[in-house]
């Protein structure tokens, strides 16, 4: 039969048709898109054109091979087959928009078969994907998945669905391969009328049409801004925060040096260009929402609401926007004070992002305009800032009392070392944790190790200011441990909180600090068991007198990378946790919470509480001195008689036992009086 496209309908030829309603749709698909465009570049600078040989590998990994979208097996698995059957069936276009011209005399008949082949298997794996993707849908919608965005994927999946059939009826009239197009030959055997196929055929390019239309209305438009987002997401450490300024030589201005009119973000164009992409590529899969705490725990926040309100708030304002105007309504009012200040920076919306989404510096940034600029902040936060600057750590202990819970270990204080215990805050004013700083010194001085404690020289490493939005006051912290560093010659340091070894080892670099080696306690703890200076947990374990879970500190797993380690100073634990390693459950610490009283349905660390005690073990072991409070209150708030300890104590404190057994003496004590 004569192809459809060469036919003539009434006073119309068939390529008539088609370049009208082809050259409507992707003319409004052009302009929908360079609108984005133009909005996005508003934005303010933003240098991700660095590390090209790591982008590249990330955009393959991240983008092609779909990486964090098969997190999710069952819903990825879906995505993926239509993704790329999308990406194999797209040359047809060169065959439907020229009767079959290409294959038929442009392509070498060498490839004509493979050619087709690789289209036919496109449109399979795209039905394949598209079917039960639309039955869960519309048979088994999950309440997330409810609302605008349910209609918006419903329509979107049923023009997958008419795109791959019409496909299959239209093939079998171009005499398919039964070998290289086996469901069009099927389909051939038919024997459908002429018709039929001419209906399919304009059904399928009407379809292909309307997708071109509804993509930049919907939250499809990812399928455009998936590339620049996923190529140019931060190259940086995870979670590391950037500073107010950056000079010539790529390191933070200094305080002295500052010359800013405005801090953080207020209005949309202070957001980086970078930034903005992501309002236009959420997929609105929710499955940021499904892992933040906050939103679990009944707060005004929810990570994906967030990236959607940036991209409304340009659609809605964009007449103002691109005239190089300011609209009335700042960026706090559109994502409210209330998300803004639910945030614990647990980092596992940004983890968990198929398209590398970055949530947190947008709620951050805000955090740094209130609190520096319109001074409406938390009032809460006013005692720990006050504490912060005052006595350089948030509990407002003076400094003279750093180094009293190592009065009688015989350790160098304020002295050069090859290590340096860095203790943090909780550790040296909490009763509870000085007891971890107890245990940590202790193992490190009977493994050998030249190590030593900065005592009232040690000030507060900045992460409760910085993540509460001061960053003025972390500048000023940052600056003054740096010069500590600096004169007692730091090189190494040992870090038993999460934040301490975040925030010097990966921020500290903009502050002078890029040659400093920063480890996690349960680092050193494990390297030495290695080495044979320090016992395993099971050598000096006479008998097993406890079940072990452990729960796994944002900073240190997710953010950090340290995973095994904690376990291996413990060898081992007898159950996980359901979410556990990178994708553990905050405990509710973070981004300054813990100076802040949370006001919820469900509080966080009571969530996670009843998942540590679901796994029936009698004791926690944490990495966290943050972690261990949050963890142990809402034990109690659940009635869950559970130990919370931490890895160093655990093992220090069977080292002592063992001894005690050994030698008919007295352990060690490791508690405070």
């Amino acid at each position: 039969m004569e192809h459809p496209l060469l036919q003539t309908y009434g006073p119309l030829e068939g390529w008539h048709i088609l370049l009208i309603v082809g050259g409507l749709s992707i003319g409004f698909f052009v302009y929908q898109v360079q609108k984005a465009m133009r909005l996005v570049m508003l934005g303010a600078p933003d240098d991700r054109f660095d590390s090209w040989i790591w982008r590249v590998r990330e955009f393959l990994e991240g983008w092609l091979g779909q990486k964090k979208v098969l997190r999710d097996r069952f819903v990825g698995t879906m995505h993926v087959l239509m993704f790329w059957g999308f990406l194999m069936l797209a040359s047809d276009m060169f065959d439907l928009a020229t009767a079959n011209a290409f294959s038929d005399h442009i392509l070498p008949e060498l490839l004509n078969g493979p050619w087709n082949g690789m289209v036919e298997l496109g449109y399979t794996m795209a039905f394949v994907g598209c079917v039960p993707a639309l039955i869960r849908r519309v048979v088994f919608s999950p309440e997330k998945l409810k609302g605008e965005s349910q209609l918006e994927g419903n329509v979107i999946l049923l023009l997958i669905l008419f795109i791959t059939v019409t496909s299959f009826v239209v093939e079998s009239a171009h005499e398919p391969s039964g070998f290289w197009e086996p469901v069009g030959y099927w389909v051939a055997g038919m024997s459908l009328a002429n018709s039929t196929v001419v209906v399919a055929y304009w059904v399928h390019i009407l379809s292909i049409c309307m997708f071109f239309v509804l993509i930049p209305l919907s939250k499809h438009m990812h399928l455009v801004m998936a590339v620049p987002n996923v190529f140019f997401h931060d190259a940086g450490p995870v979670g590391k925060m950037r500073p107010l300024a950056v000079g010539d030589d790529g390191m933070a201005v200094p305080l002295e040096d500052l010359d800013m009119d405005t801090f953080g973000v207020s209005s949309y164009t202070d957001y980086t260009w970078r930034q903005l992409v992501d309002g236009w590529s959420c997929t609105s899969c929710a499955r940021c929402q499904d892992v933040c705490p906050a939103y679990a725990s009944g707060k005004g926040l929810n990570p994906m609401q967030v990236i959607h309100d940036v991209r409304d708030y340009a659609n809605e304002h964009a007449p103002i926007l691109l005239a190089g105007k300011q609209p009335g309504e700042t960026m706090m009012q559109r994502i409210t004070d209330e998300a803004v200040w639910a945030c614990t920076t647990c980092n596992a919306c940004v983890d968990v992002c198929p398209l590398y989404i970055e949530h947190v510096p947008k709620l951050t940034d805000l955090r740094r305009n209130a609190v520096m600029d319109t001074m409406e902040y938390p009032d809460q936060l006013n005692v720990a800032f006050d504490n912060l600057d005052s006595a350089s750590n948030p509990y407002g202990f003076g400094a003279h009392e750093r180094a009293d819970w190592a009065a009688d270990l015989d350790v160098k204080v304020g002295e050069p070392a090859e290590y340096i215990y860095f203790v943090g805050c909780a550790a040296s004013f909490d009763e509870r944790n000085q007891k971890v700083a107890r245990s940590t010194i202790s193992l490190l001085k009977k493994a050998g190790l030249d190590v030593g404690i900065l005592g009232m020289q040690e000030g507060c490493s900045g992460d409760p200011a910085r993540r509460a939005g001061n960053e003025y006051l972390f500048q000023m912290l940052a600056e003054t441990n740096m010069m500590t560093f600096q004169e007692l010659g730091v090189k190494r340091i040992v870090a038993s909180c999460p934040h301490c070894f975040h925030t010097l080892g990966k921020e500290y670099a903009d502050y002078g600090g890029d040659e400093l080696e920063v480890f996690h306690h349960s680092e050193i703890l494990a390297k030495l068991q290695v080495e044979g200076k320090l016992p395993y947990f099971n050598e000096v374990a006479t008998k097993k007198e406890r079940s072990i879970t452990y729960h796994d500190p944002c900073y240190l797993g997710r953010i950090g990378g340290i995973i095994e380690e904690p376990r291996s100073v413990i060898s081992g634990v007898d159950v996980e946790t359901e979410n556990h390693g990178q994708d553990s459950f905050c405990c509710g610490a973070g981004g300054a919470q813990m100076w802040m009283e949370e006001d919820a349905d469900k509080r966080v660390n009571v969530i996670r509480a009843k998942e540590l005690s679901e796994t029936g073990c009698d004791t926690v072991a944490v990495g966290c001195p943050f972690c261990s409070i949050m963890v142990k209150d809402g034990l109690d708030a659940v009635g869950a008689d559970m130990d919370v300890k931490d890895v160093a104590e655990l093992l220090w404190e069977q080292m002592q036992k063992r001894d005690a057994e050994i030698h008919g003496g007295t352990p060690f004590p490791v508690t405070v009086k």
